[in-house]
């Protein structure tokens, strides 16, 4: 219970009784089994839809309006192996002066610390005194606001990523060419991974703002909301334009130096070609008899440097090398 003169903590079967009472309720649900969403639903009139989405993985963030009621459904990133990026969920169920915060259920591979995050953040600040929040909608937006933290933290991380691999470009890497470009785009992913919730996040409250749920009083801290997302979004976009240009570069580099080379080993094989050719038809006329032709040998030698320097002199003229 979060009132002006500060926070209580309460027991589950205490809901009933805190209802009633002056202040703020928040209902943090740390798994969403069969007995709480009884228990919610029956107290709070919650609507079954939502109920069942609390209970479920949801891949896309979205917003669902009831009477008096909002139900909300965000994701954070957190990182995984190999680049891969996993979405971690945050649901909200917004009332009229409560507020029920869903951890949805994760990839065993992630951390379990990595789903309260925003909670615990706010947790802080409230028993610091840092944040009184009086109505549902500001708890809720303060939330959200932890939220857009940790995906700047992300795009921060990553970010630096980018910086030390555009170093390792430009000075000419010489490593593991596979493994490299796995680690560029990995981190391209990441940068489109932020992207794409901070863009489907925008366009949730973009939505809500235009509902005016949450009245005139609200509208200020949607918009805010709002335009944090979209400025996430257009930075991960513009970071992940960036390492574009990085890779092409790299790429472009990589494939000219395998060009030149091509180029090379092509000089090669015209010098090497027609002496090969000669040597075989000759061969056994000259060297591989009872006697050996000293005569014609270094005929067929003098034949066969002649041709080399005449082949390599065309390559030039060609600008093969």
């Amino acid at each position: 219970m979060i009132t002006q003169d500060g926070v209580e903590r309460h027991k589950p079967d205490d809901i009933a009784s805190l209802l009633d009472g002056p202040g703020l309720l928040w209902i943090d649900v740390a798994y969403w089994d069969a007995s709480t969403e009884k228990k919610l639903v029956k107290l709070l009139n919650l609507h079954p839809r939502a109920a069942h989405d609390c209970a479920v993985r949801n891949p896309l963030p979205k917003a669902h309006t009831y009477p008096e009621q909002v139900f909300v459904v965000l994701h954070g990133p957190q990182q995984g192996a190999r680049g891969h990026v996993h979405y971690v969920e945050l649901d909200q169920y917004i009332g009229p002066n409560w507020l029920i915060t869903v951890h949805g259920p994760m990839n065993p591979a992630v951390p379990l610390d990595a789903a309260y995050v925003e909670t615990a953040a706010i947790a802080r600040r409230l028993d610091d005194g840092r944040l009184r929040p009086s109505r549902p909608c500001e708890l809720s937006a303060a939330l959200v606001g932890a939220l857009t933290g940790r995906l700047r933290e992300f795009l921060t991380e990553l970010t630096q990523d980018v910086w030390r691999l555009e170093q390792q470009v430009t000075g000419g890497h010489r490593g593991n060419s596979e493994e490299f470009l796995e680690e560029l785009f990995g981190v391209r992913h990441g940068l489109l991974a932020v992207r794409t919730m901070a863009a489907m996040s925008r366009e949730v409250y973009g939505r809500i703002s235009l509902l005016s749920v949450f009245g005139t009083a609200g509208a200020a801290g949607l918009e805010d909301l709002e335009d944090q997302f979209r400025r996430i979004a257009a930075m991960a976009d513009s970071q992940r334009e960036y390492l574009q240009g990085v890779i092409e570069f790299y790429r472009t580099r990589t494939e000219t130096k395998m060009t030149i080379a091509a180029e090379r080993l092509a000089v090669i094989a015209a010098v090497t070609l027609p002496i090969t050719a000669l040597s075989s038809v000759l061969g056994m006329n000259v060297i591989v008899n009872d006697t050996t032709h000293w005569g014609a040998l270094w005929l067929l030698l003098a034949v066969m440097g002649v041709m080399s320097v005449m082949l390599l002199i065309w390559a030039r003229r060609q600008g093969w090398w």
